[in-house]
Parts: C-alpha cells; structure tokens; sequence
C-alpha cells in the first residue's frame, strides 16, 4: 500500500513538472486572444501583445509533437507563416577550418546552425551559429570575390587511406553478420567506426567554393562537392528573392524558437554516409557504366552546349566525363560513349552548359572561365535495370530541355579482363615485346604518339586522364593504330584530346599482361609494403632493373611524362597521387590467370588492399625518379623512327 502512494506520489510530481508549465503557457495564449480581440490595433500595445502571442504559438507546437507531427512552418512575427523550403548538410570554412553544418533556407532568410551534443535519450538541438534575411543576401560577384582564404586541407593519400578504411569496414562488417546471423556489439562498434571515417571523408571532400553575402555584415564560405548542389542552393534563393521581401530582425528570444524548430522541421535528418543507412539499401554498383548522351532538344535561343555527367560515391559526387561542345545550335546531337568507372555508386548526374569564351568572365577563385548551367538532372542506377546486357534509354527533363540518353552497366569482374589479342599484326592486347620488335623501337609507336599529342594541347586541361574520352572515338583511334594506318597522325591532331589519353589507358588496360609483368606482381606488392625506407628503395630500384628493356624504357618514359603532367597540377588539377590513382591498376593488374595465384580480389571493391597497394607503386616511382630522361634519351631507341 505504501508503495503505490509513493508511486502515485511520484506520478503527480512528474505530471506537474511536465505539463504545468505548458498549462500555463496554454491559458496565457487564450487570454492574448482575447486580449488582442478587445484590443484597438493603434493601441501601442497592440504590437506587444501580438508578438507575446506568436511567441507563445512557437512554443506550444515546437514541444507539441503528437499534435503536429509534421510541422513545416513557424510564425513570423506579421502573423504569416514561415516555411521551410530547403535544408542539408554544408561544409562551412570559418576561420580556415572546415565546419560541417545544416543549413536551413525559409521563406525570408537563410539560417546556418550547428547541431549540439545532448544527453544520452534526449533529442537532438540545433545552435544558430548565424542567418542572412534574404532581402539582404546576395551572391558575391566575379569582382567582389577575393581569392580563397586558407582552408585546412587533408593530403590525398589521407583521403585515399580513408576510403581504404571504409571499404575495410564494409567487408569486416559483412563478415561479422554471416558469422552472428543478425546483430553483434562488433558490427556496432564496426559501424561506428566506419561512420566516423565517412564524416571527416565528407568534410574534406568538397572543394568548389559557394560564397554568399549580407549586405548589412559579413560574407559566408561553403564548399560542395559539385555544380550541382551549388546550382540548387542558388535558384532556391533566388526563386525565393523574385517574391517582395522584406528585412528582418529576430529578437534573441525570436531566434532561439526557431532554431529550436529546426529540429522538427528538418527534412535531412542524417548527414549523407552509408553507415547510416538501413542494410537493406541497396550499396551501390561496381563496375562501369557505360552511357551513350544522344541529344538536347528545348533550347529556346542558340548556344555553345556540352554536358557533364558526375556519379556519386563515398557520400560525395566527382565529375566523371564531358562531351564535346556543340557550337551555336539549339538541338546538339552528340551521341557520344563514355566509360564510367563507378565506386558503389547509386545516382547518375547530367548537367548541360552553355560554353562561355569571353576572358572578362575570370573565375578569380580557380582561373577558369565560368561557363552557365542551363539545366541539370539525375537518375538513380537501379541495378536491376542497368544490369542487363541491353541499352537501356532514358530521358532527363531540366527546366525545360530534355537530354536523352542510354546506359548498360558491366560488372568489374567482366571488365577488367585481360584478353590477348587473336591478331598479333596489331598493338592492342598483343605483347609488348612483340610489338616493340616489330616496330623496332623501345617505346610503342601508340604510347609515343599519344604521349607526344597530351604534352602538345592536352597538359592543361582539367581533369586530364581523369575524365573519360567518347568511347566511339577511343575505338576509332584503336582501329587506326591496330591497322597501322597512314592517316593517324591526322587523325589525332583533329581528335578530342581526352580520347586520346583514353587510348592511351586502354592499350595499358588492354596487355595480355601488365607492364610490370605478372612474374614481378607479387614482389612489386611486397616490396612497397617494407616500412624501412632503405630496404624499400633497394628493392623497389632492383625490380625495376629486372624488368624487360622494352617495359623497363616505356615505363620510364610514361613516369617522366605524368611528371611533366603534374606539374602543371594548379592548371589541370591532376597531382601525382591522382595519376597513381588513375594508372596503377591499369600498370599492374595482374593478367587473369596470375590473378588466383596472386589472391586478387576486385570484384566487390575497388578501394581493395590488394588495388591501392597498385596505385603506391606506381606513386613511390613518381616520387623517387629512378632515372632522368635526358639519361633515358642518350642510352635507348626511343628516339628510332622505324616504325
């Protein structure tokens, strides 16, 4: 008996702590509407009184989450109701150092708030760090803008290793499940570990710069990780600015309601990592997706046009291929190919460009000329629909233009096969050796060739190596140099310079075996694993001198030429570590049957062990030349033009 006093006892207590005080601010809102009823509006308290109201409004249906569970708006202080139109996770520079942040865009003004650490069972709230009226907020012009300030980066092997240690987990993970059939304190101590390299991945990632301005104070930096989000973020506002807006000025008490919204009215509620999403999500696919872009139709005025396509992964999206402009048209008809690599992706992104040559137009934050966004869109890679050997076609609508294209996915597997040639007359999936000997020179005449068009109107372009060439004009290229044909010099000065650095990753991808060899493979993983610098060099330098003169010299020759492209690395954007990246596999991979023995595994994965140890190779010989190409010149034929 004594005990279900105390209970009740305790029942009241917590009862009245809990709803008293919203009892009370219940009855304060009844007695302001009736006040404000009987309350003549030239009367001075009449505003007061009106603001007292919406105050108590706020209050009641931010903790009210049973009545309004949903809720999407908050009062302003005129009594009308703002909206949340846009919300997401941003990385803000403040201070030279990354920040991440939800940023939330209403109705009038643009709120940037950092989420708070709170007791364990309690919800989470938002701290405003700052916010902009969007009467007052506009976007820094090509003039204004001043060159970016220093931003605490992380080098790339730091976010190479990253996506290492996420791909790790993921394995471990799965590992974990099959072997406890459900849930484990490992899985969960293996998913907050993956969770927390997928946030630092996340924010430091993103590069392009998105400034915005108060006219009243200071200017804000974010950095997204593609065109795409900076687009969407600016028509927002500025669809919202068409409308007449007024400035407004939030009361510390105004302020702190709202931001404390936020919280329910939030749309993302999760910083976009894999770690937090459900097991039955689809992970991704990987492999290449191979996408053909047809056609543009809906342009209302000629233009110079070109498309970009940009596919996500690990939480971010990179730009993966660019078509040719087509110049002063309304209808271009590209009806180009492209090879995309794709790293547990889930979404594929179209924009379309209207190309800008005027000089005036400088971007001052990376020296480019800023070209307009006419449209963008995107596709989600069902991996059932990608998946079958058919094209499948598809049509992107944006802002009124429409962009066809097609797609078909193959699996990593399939497509990283090395398959010899059956025609040995030919360079492409013939030995090395046999074709050296023929052509009687150290250096494919292909690899000369190519290398010599790059150095000559390619090194400055962005993304060179990195961005996919049209596939047609990649097998175009490829027929001519198996054919031996006459015409191929031309044919290479009139081509898209990224298909003939596509060509030229396509004969390495495409040797019966690597350029390194098979024998050497396993030596060449072991090697770059010795932790001792000493030891490493004598026998990194030792197994390249056991390599054949003609893989030996062309390999030689293919580092001094990616150092020369790095070089130009604040131009183009494509460091040492980014050509390592994209070469290494296509320079070591193992032929197919060296693959068992040397236990590769590149199905699943790409940022496997056994493929970034392949990109260290190839990244310590950029960084320790073991020979100068003056040194090359002198003692080969490299030079011989007998071809």
């Amino acid at each position: 008996m004594e005990v279900l006093l105390v209970l009740r006892l305790c029942c009241n207590c917590t009862y009245a702590l809990l709803y008293k005080p919203i009892d009370r601010v219940t009855r304060s809102t009844l007695v302001l509407h009736d006040l404000l009823k009987h309350t003549p509006k030239d009367h001075p308290d009449f505003p007061l009184l009106q603001d007292a109201l919406r105050i108590s409004q706020n209050f009641l249906s931010s903790i009210n989450e049973e009545i309004d569970p949903r809720r999407t708006a908050v009062t302003t202080p005129k009594g009308e109701a703002r909206q949340l139109v846009k919300d997401g996770f941003l990385v803000e520079v403040s201070e030279g150092t990354r920040k991440l942040r939800h940023v939330f865009l209403f109705t009038d003004l643009l709120l940037c708030a950092k989420m708070k650490k709170t007791a364990v069972g309690r919800h989470q709230q938002y701290e405003c760090k700052w916010y902009i009226p969007l009467a007052d907020l506009s976007f820094q012009t090509l003039d204004e803008s001043d060159s970016l300030p220093h931003v605490q980066t992380l080098a790339e092997h730091e976010i190479e290793e990253m996506k290492i240690k996420i791909s790790s987990i993921k394995s471990e993970i799965q590992k974990e499940k099959k072997a406890q059939k459900g849930q484990s304190r490992n899985v969960d101590r293996l998913r907050k570990k993956m969770n927390e390299q997928e946030s630092c991945l996340l924010l430091n990632s993103p590069t392009i710069p998105f400034r915005i301005h108060n006219k009243h104070g200071k200017s804000y930096l974010f950095l997204l990780s593609s065109d795409y989000e900076r687009s969407e973020w600016r028509e927002s506002i500025q669809k919202l600015q068409k409308k007449d807006l007024q400035a407004c000025v939030l009361s510390s008490v105004e302020l702190q309601v709202l931001t404390g919204s936020c919280f329910k009215l939030r749309t993302v509620h999760n910083i976009p990592v894999t770690s937090n999403k459900d097991d039955e999500e689809s992970p991704g696919l990987y492999g290449f997706l191979h996408v053909i872009v047809h056609k543009a139709t809906g342009f209302k005025e000629s233009a110079n046009l070109y498309c970009t396509l940009e596919v996500d992964s690990f939480g971010y999206f990179v730009s993966k291929a660019k078509t040719r402009v087509f110049r002063d048209t309304t209808e271009p008809q590209w009806n180009e190919e492209f090879e995309i690599e794709l790293e547990g992706s889930q979404c594929l992104r179209i924009l379309c460009y209207e190309k800008c040559y005027d000089k005036s137009k400088l971007n001052k934050d990376d020296n480019e000329i800023v070209d307009k966004i006419m449209g963008k869109g995107q596709v989600q890679l069902d991996p059932q629909t990608v998946q079958s050997k058919n094209w499948h076609m598809d049509v992107i609508e944006m802002n009124g233009i429409k962009v066809e294209f097609s797609m078909k996915f193959t699996s990593r597997d399939l497509s990283l096969k090395r398959t010899p040639s059956k025609k040995q007359s030919g360079v492409f999936g013939v030995k090395i050796s046999v074709v050296t000997k023929r052509e009687r020179s150290k250096v494919p005449y292909i690899v000369r060739q190519c290398i010599e068009e790059v150095e000559k109107r390619g090194i400055d372009e962005v993304g060179i190596y990195r961005i996919s060439g049209v596939a047609t004009d990649i097998q175009a290229l490829k027929a001519a140099f198996d054919a031996n044909t006459k015409d191929i010099l031309m044919m290479l000065s009139d081509m898209d310079i990224n298909a003939i650095a596509g060509t030229l990753k396509l004969y390495f991808r495409e040797l019966p075996e690597p350029l390194l060899t098979d024998r050497l493979y396993p030596a060449f993983m072991e090697g770059i694993s010795l932790s001792d610098p000493a030891a490493k060099e004598n026998c990194m330098m030792h197994l390249l001198r056991s390599l054949p003169d003609p893989n030996l010299i062309t390999f030689l020759t293919l580092l001094e030429h990616l150092k020369r492209v790095a070089e130009k690395e604040p131009i183009n954007k494509m460091s040492l570590h980014n050509l390592a990246t994209v070469f290494g596999p296509t320079l070591l991979r193992p032929s197919e049957s060296e693959s068992s023995k040397a236990q590769i595994t590149l199905a699943s994965d790409i940022w496997s062990h056994d493929v970034m140890a392949q990109v260290q190779v190839l990244l310590y010989y950029l960084q320790h030349p073991p020979i100068s190409f003056a040194e090359l010149k002198k003692n080969t034929l490299y030079f011989s033009t007998d071809v």
